[in-house]
């Protein structure tokens, strides 16, 4: 019987399935080397902004916070895999990244708002595995390390959200979230074969 984690941000449209809890469990190994990939991806998200935005100085405080803390994740992250004697390596990407990225639209500001709301599901999503993962893990000290992520995976994603409400109009904002949720629970109904914290 699979353990349910604390309750999923209301933004994604469905949760996770168990397919993907047993899955996940029974690649641990993996799933802790590809979070390191993930933690990486979102200090190098937060910092992209900062270099594509540069005038938004709301953003700037909130993204340097961020980017700086996804790096300490990052390192906490190798430092498991270092324990476990899993190298640093290459892994092929689920589809999830690039299916939502192939959303966003190019022109400015849509750009902008939909990379913020991306950025952000994909943060609602990571809390919501990572909770699965502490739930479930039959390991209680690396269960504990993923309850400890949970709450600023989502701290991030509020921080997203937050953003594109400053800078759009609510119903703007609103609207285009549900489209875009929509999508990344699509890319998600199919268990990707290999396991990844997004697949």
């Amino acid at each position: 019987m699979l353990s349910s984690p604390l309750p999923t941000i209301n933004a994604l449209k469905q949760p996770t399935s168990n397919a993907w809890v047993e899955q996940a469990i029974a690649n641990l190994d993996i799933i802790l080397l590809d979070h390191s990939h993930c933690e990486r991806k979102a200090a190098g998200v937060a910092l992209n902004f900062i270099f594509r935005y540069p005038s938004n100085s709301k953003m700037i405080r909130e993204l340097t916070a961020i980017a700086r803390e996804e790096l300490e994740h990052f390192e906490l992250v190798n430092q498991w895999l270092e324990r476990r004697n899993i190298p640093l390596a290459v892994l092929n990407p689920p589809p999830y990244g690039a299916g939502l990225k192939a959303q966003v639209r190019t022109k400015e500001p849509e750009r902008f708002l939909d990379s913020l709301l991306v950025t952000g599901l994909i943060e609602a999503r990571s809390h919501e595995r990572l909770g699965l993962l502490a739930a479930n893990c039959p390991e209680p000290e690396l269960a504990k390390f993923y309850r400890s992520l949970m709450t600023s995976e989502a701290r991030h994603y509020g921080t997203y959200w937050v953003l594109a409400d400053t800078y759009f109009d609510r119903e703007v904002v609103m609207q285009r979230l549900d489209e875009l949720a929509i999508v990344e629970s699509e890319l998600l109904a199919t268990l990707h074969p290999e396991p990844r914290i997004h697949s």
